[in-house]
């Protein structure tokens, strides 16, 4: 994997060269707008009306509309007057408690390895972190664009993930909808809690596929075949449920003899695994 940026995280007078590498990649299918007379990919041009002709990428600026139509330009050197000096650093300000940060502030995951000279300071902050279950809020500046980023310890690693200012994360309390008082008796919240208990298990992602994907995936190389695409029938809408008790009791019902499969299934396969040994 080749490493997307490199600099430095640093806190107080320690500095740990680092490798930032992407930690997830986007798996959807990308397609191409084609004319429907030929099928000639369409080409995207950048037009300037006033001048009334295409613009080259090299004679594009910056620009931001202060007011309805003016604007004032901004360029390259303007943005890196304001980095400074941190256009290749990662610096800690805190150390706070991972329980403290609610996720809908994180944006983008990142690795952090080690770079060259700093596998032993690397090793030192990140045994920092795990022994005292803290983790880093630091400011990095990656090509004169500044980001909030939380660093945490993950296995034998560093993971950064950018994260989203205060400002910038809406209040839940400005959705009207939540927040009302709302009247729930005692054994509608006992099933409840009962069948969240039946579905609970440990986390596992590779269980979860995107079925669409897939899907999309069958349709394509069935069409690069010359196959025909079969369309399956939609599945009959659900009905509006009335009684909250009696989906309540089915829904409990039915995970517990899908939870009884699983194990009968999972006892099974240990018993062939034991049979197989001897």
């Amino acid at each position: 994997m080749r490493a997307m940026w490199k600099g430095a995280v640093t806190f107080g007078l320690i500095y740990v060269p680092v490798k930032m590498y992407a930690a997830t990649e986007k798996k959807d299918v990308r397609f191409n707008y084609l004319h429907d007379k030929c099928n000639t990919p369409i080409r995207y041009t950048r037009y300037c009306p006033y001048c009334d002709e295409e613009v080259k990428n090299e004679e594009i600026i910056r620009g931001y509309e202060y007011e309805k139509g003016k604007y004032i330009t901004i360029t390259e050197d303007d943005l890196d007057s304001i980095a400074g000096e941190k256009n290749r650093s990662v610096d800690i300000i805190d150390f706070v408690d991972m329980q403290q940060i609610d996720p809908v502030y994180y944006d983008r995951s990142y690795y952090l390895a080690p770079g060259e000279g700093g596998n032993k300071v690397y090793e030192l902050l990140r045994r920092a972190m795990q022994e005292t279950g803290r983790a880093a809020v630091a400011l990095i500046t990656i090509r004169s664009r500044e980001s909030l980023a939380i660093i945490r310890p993950t296995g034998k690693a560093l993971i950064m993930e950018t994260m989203f200012y205060a400002d910038e994360v809406r209040a839940v309390d400005k959705i009207d909808e939540i927040g009302g008082e709302v009247k729930l008796h005692d054994n509608e919240l006992k099933m409840a809690v009962n069948l969240v208990n039946n579905l609970s298990t440990d986390f596992d992602p590779a269980k979860y596929t995107s079925a669409y994907r897939e899907k999309l995936h069958e349709m394509i190389r069935a069409k690069i075949a010359g196959e025909a695409v079969v369309e399956k029938p939609a599945a009959p809408a659900a009905e509006n449920v009335v009684d909250l008790m009696s989906a309540l009791k089915a829904s409990i019902e039915m995970t517990q003899e899908q939870r009884g499969k699983k194990q009968r299934a999972s006892k099974a396969k240990t018993r062939k695994r034991k049979v197989a040994e001897k």
